[in-house]
């Protein structure tokens, strides 16, 4: 079995969550998925916190030897087209393009305050080059690299909140490079069979306009920054009982870190990223970092026969230097939380509504912040695989997701 690329997770909904893309190696496997999260905070305002994405990859599609993958949300777009082997065994190239509207925007929160007047809009496109390869084809557990060259372009607007005396970041190309290496990796999967994961990323930003902004240049961008950071993952579904858990942990460090580029924490949306650093009961990215460790895990129990029904709980915690500007009392940031599950008896959706409490978060009167919240999701291929082979009522569900996806370790 393979574990080709962790996918892209597009994130963007109805507003103003945004894509973080970027693939370990090309996915074999068809693959039409959609997802939907949204998180809702009862306690003040804070920056929408939602996704809602469709991804479809297809192998050998337009032509033998390529892989068309796509991702697609409201208002945005992410695409790539792979050549297979196109540089040696093991060795492919690819070539994207992504953009859309909101994407490159700034909701500022700062203090556990959203300050709509310190936030603005951004837009952007982006064109790609990639290369994957595979160090050890024959191994159960691959081992990937990738390689990837990018242009990014940014344009920044207010919104209609924004302070007249607040001054924009200027306009700007960015060249985008990323290296990385990965051991094993994650299907798209709300609940994977299996993954089991350790890599570790470089990430540098070449901008052509830098300097400052905000209110009277109390901010800056950086010309560069550089972010390193590395992740171990593992969760494994029961093959009888379908208890699922998972535990990981996120670690980075960075140079030159500003407010746009700086690691963002926050909320409770497994799918808004290919390195989702969640922290249960906060605004979605309320903590902007220049270094952090992130430990964070979930268990599920099913509560029924039919393996309907399903409770989970779930936390996670933190440890974060902040990116200059953005400091509060504190260091450690985390959060705890639990939902009710239910999926279908095909295993085709699934639907999680939750309640998180921010135990760290910083709010009107102290500390403590609530959440609400949901996750969905829905595989098409596997609906289809149903109805070309039906599956015993009762019994383990087969892996299906991605290889930004990939096979579950423990078999095929």
């Amino acid at each position: 079995m393979n574990f080709p690329r962790q996918v892209v997770q597009l994130l963007l909904c109805a507003g103003f969550v945004v894509p973080a893309c970027s693939h370990a190696q090309v996915d074999p496997e068809k693959r039409q998925l959609f997802h939907l999260g949204y998180n809702q905070s009862l306690q003040g305002l804070g920056p929408v916190a939602a996704y809602a994405f469709y991804y479809l990859n297809i192998p050998d599609w337009p032509r033998e030897g390529q892989t068309l993958r796509l991702a697609v949300a409201p208002v945005y777009l992410d695409s790539e087209l792979a050549f297979r082997e196109a540089l040696g065994p093991q060795t492919h190239l690819a070539f994207g393009a992504a953009g859309g509207g909101f994407a490159d925007g700034q909701s500022e929160v700062r203090g556990g305050k959203f300050i709509k007047e310190e936030s603005y809009n951004g837009h952007g496109g982006e064109v790609s080059a990639s290369v994957y390869h595979r160090f050890n084809p024959e191994a159960q557990i691959p081992l990937n690299a990738v390689l990837r060259l990018a242009g990014h372009y940014s344009d920044y607007q207010r919104s209609s909140l924004t302070a007249a005396g607040f001054t924009l970041p200027a306009d700007t190309g960015t060249l985008r490079t990323r290296a990385g290496l990965r051991f094993g990796g994650r299907e798209p999967l709300l609940t994977p069979n299996a993954a089991l994961e350790l890599s570790a990323w470089y990430e540098g930003d070449f901008r052509s306009n830098g300097g400052r902004y905000g209110l009277a240049g109390d901010r800056v961008t950086e010309a560069q920054s550089h972010l390193f950071w590395g992740r171990a993952l593992f969760a494994y579904k029961m093959p009888e009982r379908e208890d699922y858990f998972s535990v990981s942990f996120t670690g980075g460090t960075s140079l030159n870190a500003d407010r746009l580029s700086g690691y963002k924490l926050g909320a409770a949306l497994p799918m808004s990223a290919e390195f989702p650093l969640s922290l249960p009961g906060y605004y979605f990215q309320e903590i902007t970092a220049r270094q952090f460790g992130l430990m964070g895990g979930l268990y599920t129990l099913p509560l029924d026969a039919r393996k309907r029904w399903s409770v989970t709980g779930f936390a996670a915690t933190a440890v974060v230097d902040y990116v200059g500007g953005m400091s509060q009392p504190g260091d450690w940031h985390s959060g705890v939380g639990g939902g009710l599950g239910y999926a279908a008896a095909d295993k085709v959706w699934e639907v999680t509504l939750g309640y998180a409490y921010g135990v760290d978060a910083i709010r009107t009167g102290g500390r403590g912040a609530h959440t609400i919240g949901f996750v969905a999701q829905y595989d098409l291929e596997a609906r289809r695989t149903r109805k070309k082979a039906p599956e015993p009522e009762v019994g383990p569900e087969k892996s299906r997701g991605l290889e930004r996806l990939f096979r579950g370790i423990f078999g095929r």
